[in-house]
């Protein structure tokens, strides 16, 4: 879980400033006013339903970036299955820095611990096929790193972090460039201009696209978008391997089964992100 961490610690980072600062503007007059700076508490963080925890890492980074002298006991794995009435770790220290933290942990934990909960309940169902599930760019702006943390923590994995990490050719692509081809070979040509070294994924509507697509073997990932699971069936037999396989385009938990039964290679589902329900969790003093 830390490789996630390791890789965006910039994006992250910058994350956590934002919103303390959106929420604390430099004072939180609740707790100076009502106790002495100096006072020292502990509080415990406790699940209230049945879930998969998520973002212990991330409120452990919370707390020590906004007071590095708060101590914080862990007592469980990222990513482990609790139930309700556990208790995930305890914070202690400055009062004033637990309660001016608190809000931003709870955020944080509760939406990714919703996320990582969907991610694996999802995973679970096709578990007996090699397909894997994919997250999207359906994120919410300025949440975009946790909530993709999330995906991961529940045993999914992520697409591409945004519009800087992977070329992938849509179909207002093709349209706007005037067909697949010419998508491609101005996109081969920008490839090696750049020196880049980018996964490119293209999305294809139909048969023509992907006779089409195959003429250009150095295409990572042929994408079939809004297929049905007998269409795509055909469509993966005629790309016969020589692709990575990916399915999209309303794709629910009902029929997810259905899609992953295909051998496709992966299944990307914005739902993962946009329509996960938060976990209920709470940061009590003890």
């Amino acid at each position: 879980m830390n490789n996630f961490y390791q890789q965006y610690k910039g994006a992250i980072e910058r994350f956590i400033d934002q919103a303390l600062q959106e929420d604390i503007e430099g004072h939180d007059h609740s707790s100076l006013a009502c106790f002495d700076a100096a006072l020292q508490r502990k509080a415990e963080l406790k699940v209230k339903e049945d879930c998969v925890i998520a973002g212990i890492s991330l409120a452990e980074k919370i707390f020590r970036h906004y007071d590095p002298s708060l101590s914080i006991e862990i007592l469980v794995q990222e990513g482990e299955i609790l139930r309700s009435g556990a208790v995930a770790f305890n914070v202690s220290g400055n009062a004033q820095s637990v309660l001016a933290t608190e809000r931003l942990v709870l955020n944080c934990m509760q939406r990714m611990s919703g996320i990582a909960s969907y991610v694996e309940r999802l995973t679970k169902k096709i578990q007996h096929t090699n397909c894997k599930i994919l997250d999207t760019r359906k994120t919410t702006p300025g949440f975009r790193y946790p909530e993709k943390w999330a995906v991961s923590i529940g045993g999914g994995y992520n697409h591409r972090m945004g519009l800087f990490d992977a070329i992938m050719i849509k179909d207002n692509h093709i349209d706007f460039c005037g067909g697949i081809g010419k998508a491609l070979d101005k996109t081969k040509n920008y490839i090696d201009e750049k020196k880049l070294n980018l996964p490119v994924i293209v999305e294809v509507r139909g048969g023509l696209e992907i006779d089409q697509v195959m003429e250009f073997p150095w295409v990572d990932r042929i994408l079939l978008d809004n297929m049905t699971p007998g269409i795509l069936k055909q469509n993966i037999e005629k790309i016969d391997g020589k692709f990575e396989t990916e399915a999209s385009g309303n794709i629910t938990e009902e029929r997810l089964v259905s899609y992953a039964e295909t051998g496709i290679d992966y299944v990307s589902m914005g739902a993962v992100t946009y329509g996960a329900v938060p976990v209920d969790l709470s940061l009590k003093a003890v």
